[in-house]
């Protein structure tokens, strides 16, 4: 296009700019005028070129990070932590009684036991940290600065005063800076200041570390950094990685029940030995009472689950660094719970199921206009610096690229999902102003105001091109300072589908979810692509669905209804994605939602899971749960089996430690209760929870099968299963008692291998050792135990070498009275035997017991 020829044009500025608040916010001053702006960069030592690299490193180190100073706990304190509170304290008891009555062996064991147990929990709660440390390194905001004269991405916690700074929208601002550039920025401020509506900013205004630029682009010279900000904090997106997960606040709650359990059964236990040893021979003596509340304290002890927390937060932790390497970041722990229950995911096209990588076909024209005119005047409705898909397919397309030389853009609206259109107001060589817009096909109609037949002929080709996979970008020019404009054409994109796509759906469905698509393009256009990857055709409008000014909280049930039947919806707006994410979670769907821009932040964090996909902007990451590093839907995917697994690892441990409190309690009292005996001893418990929690520390690295629908805590069937796993453990030991008690009142028996009650403890403490990681074994999987998945070499290592320390303990006398090998050898295959038929219980449970709503795997 020649520099003489009537140039098109695009979008207005009808509005550039939302009027949104007033700028006169709360801790908003009048803005700085030419002569003030002056003196302030002199001031800050600031120019329009920036800072050298070598001026940041000299102010970095003067003015520190461009962070809150973090205020870590002291490391004595931490470490007193673990002495405090209720399970410490009972341990602390039982080692003041055993001091009090001088039985020293008592005494090292049990103290033994208290600085194992604080040590497991500061190292597992150090790991745990560094985890989260890693993670949110990953999440670390980024800057555009201006260095060594040129604008680069750096760290936002290396911004310095004096920084130039440039501000888009959908980014957080790093720090406190003052405009000195630019025509507009919108900027959403409620989190520091209680206002509602966003807030327009102009040169001399100061936009504030940690708000949202929602629209526009301005650029500012940082005035303060780090806990000098004028609120003093700056944006953190892991604010919530601490957040209690509903794994967590499930296993709470079965802690809870283990406790209460444990307590009445030793109230039990205590009332019949004061009973036995104290009433009926009327002969109380503080050393008899002293080892009864010892020998239960212990038992308490060893039988509530101490290690529980620190499993927990591990297992996460671990599971977060997993899902980080399946390039999915967690921005909190719970998202791995939310991700692992998500059954409806709402994906975005563009880049999620589509290369993102634009094509340009020959343009449509209308009114005179000629196919070049078309291409050039969007071309002028460009940054010719833009990164973005569409623009890059534009400037690409115009034949001789010079000729946009001639053309000087004074003034520049950007896209944005509300208007979707671009504006650019520019002189040509002759001094005349145009103005151009390109943008959505309705968004240029309206601006245009067309005719009845020239909209019909227009809608009609929008529509033939969607019905073949093409987007429709409509160009349009005015000549009149925006008051009309001119219809100039039709440019047919074309954005294929990725070509993991249609694989990555039929995965997705085969492990229980639902895909809908989620596109700003028009119905036509979602639906063709789609079909093509086999989620359905039934895509509808989403203003169709959600009419104009309805409640999103007080959604209709035929809306929602329609919202579960439809494959996806077109002609999204950013306030429709929050109203579908409510429309199925009102019924009773856990929801994954995707989303890239700042408008897209509301959905993000309503939605069970936001997942902010790669290349989001700032404002959606910090609203996401889950952050995208790579591009495509098969990032998600890998991401939710691998929660899924984590879910599996976390039940394994429920059932496990279900079983043996009850197995542990119900023992040790019946036995007292029935039999008259104490079947272990205070040492031997003791021993005992240390043998069990050592391997369980390995859980986090145990292979899973991966569930082939969603999971979900069903605590009515945890506990069910867990209670027969609990009546199988405590059969198999009470048995063992039983077959003692016999063989000790046989005299053949005795003649052959001479047993007695110190035998008998013995021969429990190595069977409830041997059970419990038996019984682990049982519990990990829905399989038989001899089939695949096996056990991790972490699990099944420690586990083994747990076993090795127990034979030994037991075949040569330490802390307990020695085995023979013929009983040790007895027992094991006792506890073998039992362990099959356990498994053969399992299986029958699994098969012909209550369906389950938790979804484990099979």
């Amino acid at each position: 296009m020649n520099d003489d020829r009537s140039p098109p044009a695009p979008p207005s500025e009808a509005s550039p700019a939302p009027a949104a608040a007033s700028s006169g916010g709360r801790g908003k001053a009048a803005p700085l005028g030419p002569a003030a702006i002056a003196a302030k960069l002199n001031e800050l030592g600031a120019s329009a070129r920036g800072l050298t690299s070598a001026e940041a490193a000299e102010r970095l180190k003067k003015y520190g990070p461009n962070a809150i100073e973090a205020k870590d706990e002291p490391l004595w304190h931490k470490l007193f932590g673990y002495f405090w509170g209720p399970i410490p304290w009972m341990i602390e008891a039982a080692a003041l009684i055993s001091l009090l009555r001088a039985d020293w062996a008592d005494f090292i064991v049990v103290m033994g036991l208290l600085i194992y147990n604080a040590a497991v929990g500061f190292w597992q709660d150090a790991k745990a940290a560094s985890a989260l440390a890693a993670l949110k390194k990953d999440l670390a905001l980024k800057a555009r600065a201006m260095r060594d004269g040129a604008w680069v991405s750096v760290d936002a916690g290396t911004v310095v005063p004096g920084d130039m700074i440039d501000v888009s929208g959908g980014e957080i601002v790093p720090a406190d800076l003052l405009l000195v550039e630019g025509d507009y920025l919108s900027v959403d401020q409620a989190a520091l200041t209680g206002e509602s509506l966003p807030v327009s900013k102009k040169i001399g205004d100061s936009a504030f570390s940690g708000s949202i630029a929602k629209q526009g682009d301005m650029k500012g010279v940082a005035t303060a950094t780090g806990d000098a900000t004028f609120f003093g904090r700056t944006a953190k997106l892991v604010a919530s990685a601490g957040a209690k997960s509903h794994s967590q606040k499930a296993v709470v709650q079965i802690g809870d029940f283990l406790i209460i359990l444990a307590v009445i059964l030793a109230a039990l236990l205590v009332s019949v030995q004061i009973y036995r040893e104290m009433v009926v021979p009327d002969a109380w003596t503080w050393r008899t009472a002293g080892s009864i509340l010892q020998f239960v304290l212990v038992l308490l002890v060893a039988s509530v689950p101490v290690a529980l927390p620190a499993v927990m937060s591990v297992t996460l932790a671990l599971g977060a660094l997993a899902l980080s390497r399946q390039k999915a970041i967690v921005s909190r722990l719970s998202a791995i719970d939310e991700l692992a229950g998500v059954d409806v995911l709402c994906s975005d096209k563009t880049g999620t199921l589509t290369q993102n990588r634009l094509t340009l076909s020959d343009p449509i024209t209308f009114n005179g206009a000629r196919p070049d005119d078309v291409i050039f005047a969007a071309a002028l409705a460009t940054q010719a610096s833009s990164q973005d898909a569409i623009d890059q397919a534009v400037l690409k397309a115009v034949k001789d690229p010079g000729n946009l030389d001639h053309y000087r853009q004074t003034h520049f609206t950007p896209f944005d999902p509300v208007n979707k259109r671009t504006v650019a107001t520019v002189t040509d060589s002759a001094g005349k102003s145009w103005q151009f817009a390109k943008g959505a096909p309705q968004a240029i109609a309206a601006l245009a105001k067309l005719d009845p037949t020239t909209e019909n002929a227009y809608d009609s080709k929008v529509h033939e091109l969607a019905g073949h996979g093409y987007r429709a970008l409509g160009a349009a020019s005015s000549d009149d300072g925006g008051a009309t404009w001119k219809l100039l054409g039709i440019l047919p994109l074309l954005d294929p589908p990725r070509p993991d796509a249609k694989e990555t759906i039929a995965r997705t469905k085969a492990l229980g979810l639902e895909v809908k698509m989620v596109t700003g393009d028009d119905v036509a256009i979602g639906a063709q692509i789609a079909t093509q990857l086999g989620m359905g055709p039934n895509l509808l409008a989403a203003s169709d669905v959600f009419p104009k000014g309805a409640d999103p909280n007080h959604i209709p049930t035929d809306s929602i209804t329609a919202v579960e039947k439809a494959d996806g919806f077109g002609r999204v707006f950013p306030e429709h994605k929050y109203e579908i994410v409510k429309a199925l979670q009102q019924g009773g769907h856990i929801v994954a939602m995707t989303g890239d821009g700042v408008n897209d932040s509301p959905a993000l964090k309503q939605a069970d899971c936001g997942v902010a996909v790669s290349g989001a902007t700032d404002a959606a990451r910090s609203a996401a749960a889950v952050i995208l590093t790579a591009p495509g839907l098969s990032t998600i995917v890998s991401a939710i089996i691998e929660s899924r697994r984590i879910f599996e690892r976390i039940n394994s441990y429920v059932y496990y430690r279900i079983a043996m409190t009850i197995a542990i309690m119900v023992v040790v009292v019946a036995s007292s209760v029935v039999f008259n005996i104490r079947p272990l001893t205070a040492i031997m418990i003791v021993v005992l929870a240390l043998l069990d929690d050592i391997p369980i520390m390995t859980i986090a690295y145990d292979r899973v099968r991966t569930a082939s629908r969603p999971v979900r805590w069903d605590m009515h069937n945890i506990l069910i299963f867990s209670i027969l796993m609990g009546v199988m453990a405590t059969l198999q030991s009470f048995g063992l008692v039983l077959v003692g008690m016999e063989w000790m009142s046989s005299p053949t028996l005795q003649a052959w291998l001479p047993l007695n009650h110190v035998h008998l403890q013995t021969a429990l403490f190595l069977q409830l050792a041997a059970g419990g990681h038996m019984l682990l074994f049982v519990v990990r999987t829905r399989r038989s135990v001899f089939a695949p998945p096996y056990p991790s070499w972490e699990l099944g290592s420690a586990v083994v070498l747990t076993q090795i320390v127990a034979v030994l303990l037991c075949a040569f006398g330490v802390l307990v009275t020695a085995l023979p090998w013929t009983v040790i050898g007895l027992v094991w295959l006792y506890v073998i035997g039992w362990t099959i038929l356990t498994d053969l219980v399992k299986l029958c449970y699994y098969r012909f017991g209550p369906p389950s709503r938790d979804a484990a795997a099979a």
